[in-house]
């Protein structure tokens, strides 16, 4: 079982995952941030590996990313602060999952970026532009090798039947898009609920977890209420971009969604 499965198997709350951009809002912010995360009670940490073109997220994340590039931030930076991050015990049983888009995966070569990824303690990968034919054909058998997780993405318009083959090429969580909006946008939770439903009965293996709109406690529990937890991003950029030291604003924040 790896440490993403084992979270939900041994958790009777919902899952609380944040999302942050590493390298903001300075470059050296990434264990602060991941330390922060963890002693507040966040059971999923995200990060985000800053990208100039990304296709799924809205303007308060692509901003953290142009921001995260000029101070700097890589890959192999990234990778560099991680090493550590499994020596603090407060990290130790915390997942972590990597987001990203292919083209810079690619650059970095993609082997190894799973074996670096692997050996800095990283669980699992989200990498939304990766197809699934090319997942079956070559980068699964790679993701497995080094024992992540991979997390395919479902929207409201995905087919069942898609729903249902993403599901089984999935492992730790699937994540269930709210809309098809970009990240940050408003959402309709009622409109959600239903869809979530439909998920519901289609008896997926895999814990579903739900993105994009979520911001607060009541968003939060409104998907809380047909899924196994939430996935919290822009709104948690925003709290970051403000100039105030994040070891107050994060507990905060986090106590505000999940008290």
């Amino acid at each position: 079982m790896s440490r993403i499965q084992s979270i939900f198997s041994n958790t009777s709350k919902p899952v609380l995952n944040i999302y942050f951009t590493a390298g903001y809002p300075r470059v050296d912010s990434t264990l602060t941030i991941m330390e922060s995360l963890a002693n507040a009670g966040v059971d999923i940490i995200e990060i985000g590996m800053p990208y100039s073109d990304p296709l799924a997220d809205g303007p308060v994340i692509q901003e953290s990313s142009s921001k995260a590039i000029a101070n700097g931030m890589s890959i192999e930076l990234l990778f560099n602060q991680l090493k550590s991050c499994r020596n603090n015990p407060v990290l130790s049983k915390t997942g972590i999952v990597l987001m990203g888009y292919m083209n810079p995966v690619l650059q970095y070569g993609f082997k190894k970026f799973c074996s670096d990824a692997a050996a800095a303690g990283v669980d699992g990968l989200i990498l939304p532009d990766l197809p699934e034919y090319e997942f079956e054909k070559e980068y699964g058998a790679i993701i497995k090798e080094f024992g992540l997780d991979f997390i395919f993405l479902v929207t409201p318009e995905t087919s069942a039947e898609r729903v249902k083959k993403l599901d089984q090429l999935s492992t730790g969580f699937l994540y269930a898009v709210s809309s098809s909006a970009t990240t940050g946008g408003d959402t309709s939770f009622g409109q959600v609920a239903s869809y979530l439903q439909k998920l519901q009965s289609y008896e997926l293996k895999n814990p579903v977890m739900v993105g994009f709109g979520i911001k607060d406690k009541e968003s939060f529990d409104s998907v809380a209420a047909y899924a196994q937890g939430g996935i919290i991003g822009t709104a948690f950029i925003k709290e970051l971009s403000k100039n105030e030291t994040l070891e107050t604003i994060i507990p905060n924040f986090v106590k505000s969604v999940r008290p």
